[in-house]
This record gives structure tokens, sequence and C-alpha cells, in this order.
């Protein structure tokens, strides 16, 4: 059987509203011949008169009785699923929301933006989980809200993105290294034993900061590999290592050590900020958005 119009069910709450074709069409801004087709399609469709004559006006069947309560609250429920959602009461919002951030984000930016939501909607609750890799697979199937990370080629395409703030690397040694003391020349840094961060977990990694070295014929050398800029940082507070590492995303990490801007051409990094289309137009999705831009805007960095 074919599928019945359901724009016949507004018809429908109309006429049982009104008992009459005439005042029905008026209603609706339909002619009169108009509105009599409609009815007859109703009655096709039903397989009951629904509106009969009686003497010079119309009167409504057992059928359309036992309808009209029926008719008027699925219309009302169909205009309420179509209407724009009304404002946002973020006061009483009770939801969590699962972000999944680059190494670092949590604990430079994870206190304020905690605080803030802390003030402003108590109701809500943040689940931040390491990210691993670069795959969208997690914003697509919903496990995760809202992520943050450098946009790559693996990046989603449909994929809904904003730029949250740049970054730069930065040197980073313990204190008392030799480092620490006088200027960094490009020789000095790359004659350093260094740490890699690389989530790929490779031995050697071609890096903005390498190809920028082998440009000036320089070559550092690599001693080992972490999954993430923290472990970096954790080793090289313990020993004569160095790490390079994003000054912004570190500046809580990298504290009671020595920083030094890194003595060659290296280009900036864009942390952006990653959902997926279907949240796009979601009123507490959206205010969550705002917070975590706003944040990573206010949040002061430990400069060098």
């Amino acid at each position: 059987m074919p599928k019945p119009d359901l724009n016949l069910l507004v018809t429908l709450d109309v006429l049982l509203a009104e008992g009459s074709v005439a005042r029905a069409a008026k209603r609706l801004r339909l002619s009169p011949s108009a509105m009599s087709r409609a009815l007859q399609r109703l009655r096709e469709t039903t397989g009951d008169p629904l509106l009969v004559r009686a003497g010079r006006g119309l009167v409504a069947t057992p059928r359309a009785l036992e309808l009209r309560e029926r008719v008027g609250r699925l219309v009302e429920e169909a205009e309420a699923v179509l209407r724009p959602q009304g404002k946002l009461e973020i006061e009483r919002l009770v939801r969590t929301f699962t972000l999944r951030t680059s190494d670092g984000f949590v604990e430079n930016f994870g206190p304020t933006l905690l605080s803030r939501l802390g003030a402003e909607a108590p109701g809500v609750r943040l689940c931040f989980v390491q990210k691993p890799n670069k795959d969208s697979g997690p914003l697509r199937d919903g496990s995760v809200d809202l992520e943050t990370g450098v946009l790559a080629e693996t990046t989603g395409p449909e994929l809904r993105t904003q730029a949250l703030f740049r970054d730069r690397f930065v040197g980073v040694v313990r204190k008392g290294h030799g480092l620490s003391r006088g200027e960094v020349t490009p020789e000095l840094y790359a004659a350093g034993r260094h740490i890699l961060a690389s989530r790929r977990g490779l031995d050697k990694a071609v890096t903005g900061i390498d190809v920028a070295l082998g440009a000036i014929g320089l070559e550092r050398e690599i001693v080992t590999t972490v999954g993430g800029f923290s472990s970096a940082l954790a080793l090289a507070r313990a020993s004569d290592l160095v790490a390079s590492v994003p000054e912004r995303h570190t500046s809580v990490l990298r504290a009671g050590m020595h920083s030094f801007p890194l003595p060659f051409q290296v280009p900036q990094i864009t942390v952006s900020l990653l959902w997926h289309p279907r949240l796009h137009a979601d009123p507490a999705h959206r205010w969550l958005r705002g917070c975590i831009r706003e944040v990573c805007g206010s949040v002061a960095v430990c400069r060098l």
C-alpha cells in the first residue's frame, strides 16, 4: 500500500476543529473547492465520511470524534519537532561531553575550563580521553563530542573545524643543563641528545624540526622516542636529554624547567577544535565550543 500523505493530518485537524469546509478553507488559506477535494481524499484514506450533512451544516461521524483528540496531539507534536529549539537554559543543563584532546591540553586548559563550566552549568560533566591518533572515527560514531589537535590529511573532510590558537616549538632542558646557560646556537642544539615525541612510535620521523636543521646542514641525534610531550618533558626533567615541544600546549608541564627558542626557523602549528556536522546546531554543543575557544584565548602562557 502507498504511504499516506501526512500533510492530510493538518487538514483533518482543522476540519474536525472547525466542523465546516468553508471555515477550514479560510484558516488554511485554501479555496472552498480545494478544501472539498482535501476532504474527499481524507474520506478515501480513512475509509470514513468523517463529516456528513445535517441540515445546513456538517456533523462529525463517530470515527471523526474518535480521531479528533489523537490528531490534535499528533499535529502538536509534529509542530514541536519541526519548531526551532528554544533558548538553552545553561544553568539547568545536565549532560556529559567527551573531549578527545592532544597531549598537554588538560594540564594547560583543563582547570580554567572546568572552573568556568562549574560556575555556568554545574550539571555539565567533561570526560577527557587521550588522542592516540588522528582517526576521525570517534567523532563520526558519536563516542567523542569534540576533539582538539592539528589538522592532517587524514582528518575527515566532512568535519567542522575552528582554529583555537597558534603555537611554536621550543627547546626544553632541566635546570642546570648546558643549554640553559648562554645563547643556544643551531650547532649547540643539534649536538645535544634528543627525545622525539611521536604517537606513531617511530624510531625516526621527519619532523619540521629535522627539515629545518637539514636545510642548514645539521642533524640531531634522537636517542629515544615517546608517545607524547608530557613523557618527553618528564624524561628531559630527569636527564640531560633535550625535548622539543609546543610552547603554549605545554606551559604548565614545563614549570621548573629551562625553555629556549629554537635557534632556527620552524613553521608554527595551528591547534584547532573539531566536531561532527550533526552536532553543529546543537545549542549545548555550541555553548561548549564557545567556552573552549574563550578559555584557550584567555589562559596565560609561560613565556620564555
